[in-house]
């Protein structure tokens, strides 16, 4: 089974040298030799202080936090799992056996830990919590799946299903990808209860919530096109032509009433009928594709699967045939041996 030398705990920052120390000697403490710190460009001397406590420093080249993430897995981590945790202390190190038991174990290859599960007083607004609460609701509507907190930025993955995902989020949005990654590779995951503290009064927060939480809804929204179209496709199709029915409705009613007619009114109507129902057809015949090809790429990946077993099965039977032809050779050897020493002592 793996250890702690498998893991890498990844902390994006930025700005964030009131808490960065806590945060990097707490996870060594914990056992983890592997912490990498990768920085946005702090000016606060973050990344002095987190070398300095233990951890591995690099740079990002790029700016936000998915850049961040997605950097840092690609080109700095050589370890088969990761440990993902942010750098303002609001998540205990001493919880992430929570996180690594389901991944090491094999249970699930993306693990999310749960922020509602222990909330502490003052470790999130009431706005955010309203935010967070309506975005959980619009992934479980739009994607089907229901993972409790999608925005939790206290996670544990392997590195091979993080780089089997198409991820491009540059900023808080990296959290939102990964979850529709999952749900859309079929990558199994678990939801653990985590505790969630409070930022220490010194330290600042980088979130905005007005501006960061519509880009999350948007990010959820685009990214049903390829894994809910019929979601994508027919939500637009529907308030087509839910408008040009009403559009309809009042020609139809001015007409009868006052004998007025409308005819700019009525063709916009008319077009807005004929679009949403083209849309609702397309998102339909789309999410029909869509189908189909997750069931040939689950076939795909059994296939390979087997093929792995099979050469790792063949592998280990050459081994043991290798090992059987040198037992005979040695035993056909040790007879000659015998053979010519009997004769030898028959000849004295």
């Amino acid at each position: 089974m793996a250890d702690r030398d498998d893991v890498c705990v990844l902390l994006p920052t930025y700005n964030e040298a009131e808490t960065i120390e806590s945060v990097v000697s707490g996870f060594r403490e914990q056992g983890f030799p592997n912490v990498l710190v990768i920085d946005g460009g702090s000016t606060d001397g973050t990344r002095d202080i987190a070398e300095s406590a233990g951890a591995r420093v690099v740079e990002q080249t790029g700016s936000g936090k998915g850049q961040a993430v997605r950097e840092a897995v690609a080109q700095h981590v050589d370890e088969p799992y990761v440990l993902m945790a942010d750098g303002d202390a609001t998540y205990r190190p001493d919880e992430a056996d929570r996180l690594l038991k389901p991944l090491l174990s094999g249970r699930a290859a993306h693990v999310i830990g749960n922020r509602f599960a222990n909330m502490q007083s003052g470790a999130m607004t009431r706005l955010n919590q309203f935010g967070n609460r309506i975005i959980n609701k619009a992934f479980e509507v739009i994607h089907g799946r229901n993972l409790t907190d999608i925005l939790s930025g206290y996670r544990a993955f392997t590195r091979e299903s993080f780089l089997r995902s198409s991820l491009t989020a540059e900023g808080f949005g990296i959290e939102t990808e990964m979850a529709v990654e999952c749900v859309k590779h079929n990558i199994s995951t678990a939801v653990v209860p985590i505790t969630y503290q409070p930022r220490p009064d010194e330290s600042d927060t980088n979130l905005r919530p007005f501006r960061d939480g519509a880009t999350i809804i948007l990010t959820l929204y685009q990214m049903a096109k390829t894994n809910n179209p019929l979601f994508y496709f027919g939500s637009v199709g529907i308030a087509s032509t839910t408008v040009g029915l009403a559009l309809g409705a009042f020609v139809a009613y001015d007409w009868v009433v006052n004998s007025t007619s409308h005819e700019v009114i009525a063709v916009v109507g008319s077009f807005g009928i004929l679009l949403g129902i083209q849309l609702l057809m397309f998102g339909v015949l789309s999410d029909m594709l869509v189908a189909v090809n997750r069931e040939q790429t689950r076939r795909l990946e059994d296939i390979a699967v087997t093929l792995s077993q099979g050469e790792e099965w063949a592998g280990d039977a050459f081994d043991d045939a290798a090992e059987t032809e040198e037992t005979v050779t040695e035993s056909k050897t040790s007879s000659a041996e015998t053979t010519v020493s009997t004769g030898t002592d028959d000849q004295r």
